[in-house]
């Protein structure tokens, strides 16, 4: 006859305890996740804050998914009795958010580290009502065209990491008057989202800002409109506020704007 007491000794309860503080940390990663985004989107804490915030929740997250899943296995081989349900969704939604994060670092290995595009780069449209805004926050990425910026290894030329990684991003011609061309490219500038700034026919002028989805960082935009021949030429220059890269970013912006444009012809 089986001794009771040995019986419940055999069974291990390790799995169980793994799956449990696996979930607690998910769960905690997940709101350090969501809060980070959300103090800077609110400008509760300085960018580099938030994005720490970030890095901590992300690590919080990975050992938890590493946690809890190693219990949520170890567990069903071994029949410890474990909420196989809630386990299994928290491995999941982990999995997700982590895949969404590693993306972004995916992203930035691929695309140049730049935090400005802009389709005119001998003479980038400048920012007026924008430069009043951005000069009263400090700490800010400078709002004129830096030819030149830090990097990884050196200097960078910004004009020739655009040209190597965004060859596309060229001026469009609208066969339209310049008059016309700003009623379209306020329209599309609204139908993108964007917080329209200045809108100036005289100077052939739009300025706006666009703010990032999930993390709520803001970059800016000018577009300049001018006559060229019976139509006009149009360039857009877009900018973040903070960071040395943008994950390509601003890049994206530049190309689906000049695409909501070309639609409307």
């Amino acid at each position: 006859m089986t001794d009771p007491g040995i019986s419940a000794l055999a069974v291990p309860t390790w799995p169980a305890t793994f799956t449990r503080v696996g979930v607690r940390l998910i769960f905690a990663g997940v709101v350090l996740a969501v809060l980070a985004a959300l103090v800077n989107r609110f400008a509760l804490l300085k960018a580099l804050g938030a994005l720490g915030m970030l890095g901590v929740g992300f690590l919080t997250l990975a050992v938890g998914t590493l946690l809890a899943i190693i219990g949520f296995f170890a567990a069903n081989s071994r029949g410890v009795a474990i909420s196989k349900g809630s386990a299994a969704l928290a491995i999941v939604i982990a999995l997700g958010v982590i895949g969404y994060l590693l993306s972004w670092v995916q992203t930035g290995r691929n695309v140049a580290m730049l935090h400005e595009v802009s389709t005119d780069l001998e003479s980038p449209p400048p920012f007026v009502e924008i430069k009043k805004i951005r000069d009263a926050i400090p700490g800010l990425n400078p709002v004129e065209y830096v030819a030149e910026m830090p990097g990884r290894n050196g200097v960078i030329n910004v004009p020739e990491q655009q040209r190597k990684f965004y060859p596309d991003l060229q001026p469009l011609v609208l066969a339209v008057p310049p008059a016309e061309a700003l009623v379209k490219a306020d329209a599309a500038a609204r139908k993108m989202g964007w917080e329209i700034v200045a809108n100036a026919p005289a100077d052939g002028r739009l300025e706006a800002t666009d703010t990032t989805r999930f993390f709520g960082f803001k970059d800016d935009i000018v577009v300049r409109l001018r006559a060229e021949g019976s139509g006009t030429r149009v360039d857009v220059r877009s900018k973040s506020r903070v960071g040395l890269g943008d994950v390509g970013t601003n890049a994206r912006r530049v190309r689906a704007y000049l695409a909501a444009l070309r639609a409307q012809q």
